[in-house]
């Protein structure tokens, strides 16, 4: 016999809209079966009560069995056989249809007794747990709904113990009905060959028995055909009987499972994270606003598709298209008291779409494998093992965040970059130097800050005299008249990544070691909030400018940046190196680093400009001086 299609219990639990899409699959065939049930069962009732009209009532018969055929079953593979059957069984009622009279009792015991027990054990079975499963899926979704609405305060422990045993609870109770349900259905389709043969078998036993004249009728072949649909019968009966057995028995492991099946959250202390994802799978809740001030939240599927994020509601077919993930961001968010939520911007700044986790453990990998998207690593030929080898190379960064722990001294630099020093070499041309080793650019052990509060600005703020000091370290835009007379004015969006001290502004290799550094900081510990700021490039000053109170967040002198470059590869990562003077007299060097919503090198290169704007100007001073000097008269 042909393979039967089946629902796999193992999927039950996910309950993805793929196991649903073909669970509706199986709900049509039913449906269809259940009509066609009833059809063929009047057919029959008509047989057994019409004994004037059976000429009439067998001629209907045989047009019912060939009905089936033309029934267009959902699942209709491995019919050949029943299809092929009911056709000659066609071709027999017509020759009997003048034969058919007194066959009351045999037509209800053998023809009109095993439909009817089909329909109303089978059929009304399957009907029944059909609306067990949708109430457990309503009650589910009910509890999943109440548990997305936790707030975050730890005072409300008792509630949240409830919730999620109560969450528990629903999920089980969905998982045992969806089971009951799946086996039901798959059950069903052996069921279903059962119960159209097995019916015409009794009602051609029962002709030959009754008459007489069957022997005349019916030829050896005839019975050799009827023992071959009765040993199919039984083969169907086995196989139906083995199937069942090996669904009790995967029921039974199934709902053996740990009851941190059915918890979410249950490893919240120490979740075991994946960060190497490229590809993600899963129920999210969805963030949608309907007015001004209101908004709702919706569960659905979501999965992550080469660099786009696809949604797929339940019962949909496929998924469509949310999000391109393609150099967009994402960070974690706090949004209406709900837990685990996080952002994903697109690339030109504006803000995205909003999502909420049912633990740590997903949102966090949500996170990563958004991130690692972002970068377009699916796109290379072994995205699994160039994901590892960043993190790896994350992992190695051993710098210290928001703790500013103390590396270890006997740590030393990775492989990768001796081996492109070693490149580097054999490229630059003798007169450019070696270049440093990362101790002689940067510090072991240097903290990183991560917010806009920015030591430059402290300096200046304490040193204003009898200004008062803002605490917050910004200052007015008043404070800085000359961008109103500036020969250049350039303004660029950007995100603040972190900033560290640094031992040299000689090479612009500082820079880059600096962006490797606060990259894998940000990597390791998580850290992807980013404040965006407005860049104000002028011919004296380098200005980070509030985009919402345009208050000016930091100032920076034109002639104090040494040192400004873009990211190599990632061509919106920028940075710059400033000199400022201490309080005891000395100098610190600082390395800021930045991502930009376009290219750095415009950046650099207006920061350039800038720069020969000052020179022009000082040479233009000392052009001045010398003709006054020269025009005035000598002592």
């Amino acid at each position: 016999m042909p393979a039967v299609d089946k629902l796999l219990l193992e999927e039950a639990l996910q309950d993805s809209p793929q196991t649903r899409s073909l669970l509706s699959v199986f709900e049509e065939d039913a449906g269809t079966l259940t009509d066609y049930t009833n059809q063929l069962l009047q057919a029959m009732q008509r047989v057994y009560g019409a004994q004037n009209e059976m000429c009439l009532a067998t001629q209907q018969l045989s047009k019912q069995l060939l009905a089936y055929e033309k029934q267009n079953f959902a699942l209709g593979k491995g019919d050949e056989e029943v299809i092929s059957t009911l056709h000659y069984f066609s071709k027999v009622v017509d020759e009997l249809n003048v034969l058919h009279t007194g066959l009351a009792k045999q037509l209800a015991d053998t023809m009109v007794l095993p439909i009817i027990q089909f329909r109303e054990k089978d059929l009304t079975e399957v009907s029944t747990l059909k609306d067990l499963f949708g109430l457990a899926s309503s009650e589910h979704d009910l509890s999943m709904a109440k548990y997305s609405r936790l707030p975050k305060k730890k005072d409300n422990e008792k509630l949240k113990t409830e919730v999620v045993k109560e969450v528990a609870a629903a999920r089980r109770k969905q998982h045992l009905s969806s089971l009951q349900y799946y086996c039901a259905l798959n059950a069903l389709q052996y069921r279903k060959r059962v119960a159209m043969m097995q019916p015409m078998l009794g009602f051609a036993h029962g002709q030959i028995n009754f008459f007489k004249k069957g022997a005349e009728m019916f030829s050896q072949s005839m019975d050799s055909f009827l023992s071959s649909v009765a040993a199919m019968v039984q083969s169907i009966q086995v196989e139906l009987e083995a199937e069942a057995e090996k669904m009790r028995a995967s029921q039974q492991e199934l709902l053996s499972l740990d009851e941190s099946v059915y918890t979410p959250d249950f490893d919240v202390a120490a979740p075991q994270i994946n960060r190497n994802l490229i590809q993600k799978a899963g129920y999210l809740n969805l963030r949608n606003k309907t007015g001004l001030v209101t908004t709702t939240w919706e569960r659905l599927y979501f999965f992550t598709q080469g660099g786009n994020l696809m949604c797929q509601p339940r019962g949909a077919v496929a998924g469509g298209l949310i999000q391109d993930l393609d150099n967009c961001s994402v960070m974690a968010v706090d949004c209406e008291d709900r837990r685990y939520c996080f952002q994903i911007t697109t690339p030109n700044g504006k803000s995205g779409i909003i999502l909420q986790a049912e633990s740590r453990k997903e949102n966090e990998e949500w996170i990563c494998a958004v991130n690692n998207i972002s970068r377009q690593i699916y796109l290379t030929d072994n995205p699994e093992a160039v994901a590892i080898k960043l993190n790896q190379t994350a992992l190695q960064a051993v710098t210290p965040i928001t703790s500013f722990a103390r590396k270890q001294e006997n740590s030393c630099p990775s492989q990768n970059l001796q081996s492109s020093q070693m490149e580097n070499d054999k490229i630059v041309p003798k007169a450019a130097g070696i270049i440093p080793e990362v101790e002689q650019l940067i510090a072991p052990g240097t903290p990183i800050q991560f917010d806009i509060v920015l030591p430059a600005t402290e300096f200046l703020d304490q040193n204003r005299g009898s200004r008062r000091a803002n605490p917050f370290g910004e200052t007015e835009d008043d404070t800085f008249p000359e961008a109103e007379d500036s020969l250049l004015q350039q303004m660029f969006i950007v995100r603040f990544l972190g900033s560290m001290a640094v031992k040299t502004d000689t090479t612009t290799e500082v820079i880059y070691e600096a962006m490797r550094q606060v990259l894998a900081a940000r990597a390791i510990h998580n850290i992807f909030r980013m404040t965006e700021s407005h860049l104000m490039v002028t011919s004296q000053t380098l200005r980070l400018i509030d985009p919402q109170t345009q208050v000016t967040r930091a100032n920076f002198e034109l002639t104090s940046v040494t040192q400004f470059a873009a990211h190599q590869e990632n061509k919106r990562l920028v940075g710059f190196v400033v000199r400022m003077p201490e309080s005891t007299g000395g100098e610190s060097l600082s390395t800021y680093v930045f991502e930009s919503n376009s290219e750095g090198e415009k950046i650099c290169y207006a920061i350039n400009l800038g720069k020969e704007i000052i020179k022009a100007q000082k040479r233009c001073k000392k052009t001045h001086l010398k003709a006054h000097i020269d025009r005035s008269p000598k002592a």
